[in-house]
């Protein structure tokens, strides 16, 4: 096995057992493709299950993005191949560094661990401590505004809930800030805003916090509503946020927007939002559906019928194929997806959240997903409506969507 093949090997070893306590990637291999000069990694622990951290350190700006541990070796590899030349990585018993020549062969040098298993574990063991985004004990003006924190930023008991969900959507966020501009104003169209707990959140995080440069709309059907939350934003001084009163279908005040939020959008309003996200090339795509109608009127098959005979039964699988529809065929158009648990099913069934970015796919793969999902299509007897309203850009992705 040469020395290539071999430390892709150890990675995977490492990371599988968790004895992985960090890496950091230096060197670039090419100064002009936007790649961050540097890649640091380390080990952290989300809801409880193992996750690798990756921090890109850019034009004096640090991101990170948190990959869940069955992913993590395949794309620290990738990564590291495709873009450094030097890895210094620490294991429970080794230092380990990977040098790569201009011709791209690995040589590997090892040495006894600078950071014994007791201190990686002491790590690991205080990242599990991980403050939220949004502390408690430190005041943040919307939450209070919001009757969510007083005033010395105590969590109002009766809140507790809805603390926790804050920061879960700006974990989910922080996760995909590498997946937005970093040069320029980052747009954001937030669908079905409501109160706009999350949307206030969401503008503290990124304008506040982060100090990026950005532009926020919420929308909603709601005129009383939006005038709430325009005398909010206004107070808080949130100069970049603002709300208007309209419907997900007819909004056309954009051409281009890098992000699209949509929670608890019914039914089809959530595949108008999604279909919105797609004509516009959103970077990045946060949905959480809401009731889901529209395959429970449509799913038939006399092979389920044991399942479909039975309403509660049938609600649930409808919601499901509705929710795996969407993901697959945002995946045709080139997003890469995932469906999340965005709070703990004990204080809402509905806590599914998709997440998408944009990363491209070739003709050939768009393809292979297509027939994937026709054949599911098929086997379910439905005409979705996300599938209807993408048709132009699904041929184009594809050919014959038929």
């Amino acid at each position: 096995m040469d020395s290539n093949e071999q430390w892709r090997r150890d990675l995977e070893g490492w990371v599988a057992e968790g004895r992985m306590g960090g890496a950091t990637f230096s060197q670039l291999r090419r100064k002009d493709g936007g790649i961050p000069a540097k890649t640091v990694i380390r080990p952290v622990e989300l809801r409880g299950a193992l996750h690798y951290q990756f921090q890109y350190y850019a034009d004096n700006k640090v991101t990170h993005e948190n990959v869940p541990q069955a992913e993590a070796a395949g794309r620290m590899a990738d990564w590291l191949e495709a873009h450094y030349r030097q890895a210094l990585i620490r294991t429970d018993d080794a230092d380990v560094q990977v040098l790569f020549s201009k011709k791209g062969k690995a040589a590997v040098l090892r040495k006894p661990s600078s950071q014994p298993q007791a201190k990686q574990e002491a790590a690991l063991s205080h990242n599990r401590q991980k403050q939220r985004v949004v502390r408690e004990g430190e005041a943040a003006p919307f939450l209070v505004e919001l009757g969510i924190m007083t005033k010395d930023g105590q969590v109002v008991a009766k809140k507790q809930d809805k603390f926790r969900q804050i920061n879960r959507f700006l974990e989910m966020v922080e996760d995909v800030l590498p997946h937005l501009p970093a040069d320029r104003e980052i747009t954001i169209v937030d669908f079905g805003c409501g109160k706009s707990y999350l949307t206030f959140a969401l503008y503290h995080l990124l304008a506040v916090k982060r100090g990026h440069c950005i532009s926020v709309v919420g929308l909603d059907l709601k005129a009383d509503v939006i005038a709430f939350c325009s005398r909010l934003a206004e107070k808080l001084g949130y100069d970049r946020l603002r709300f208007q009163v309209g419907d997900i279908a007819d909004y056309k005040d954009r051409s281009e927007v890098d992000m699209v939020v949509t929670l608890h959008a019914c039914d089809t309003a959530t595949d108008a939002a999604l279909a919105k996200a797609v004509e516009w090339g959103a970077s990045v795509v946060l949905s959480v559906p809401c009731c889901q109608h529209e395959l429970f009127r449509q799913v038939a098959n006399e092979t389920m019928k044991p399942l479909l005979s039975h309403g509660l039964l049938k609600e649930r699988f409808s919601a499901l194929a509705t929710d795996a529809i969407r993901a697959q065929l945002l995946e045709v158009l080139g997003y890469r997806t995932q469906l999340l648990e965005f709070i703990d099913p004990e204080h809402t069934p509905k806590n599914m959240l998709i997440r998408a970015v944009k990363t491209g796919a070739s003709r050939a793969d768009a393809a292979a997903k297509w027939q994937e999902y026709a054949a599911f299509r098929n086997m379910l007897q439905v005409s979705p409506y996300l599938e209807r309203a993408l048709e132009d850009k699904l041929r184009l992705a594809v050919g014959d969507v038929k």
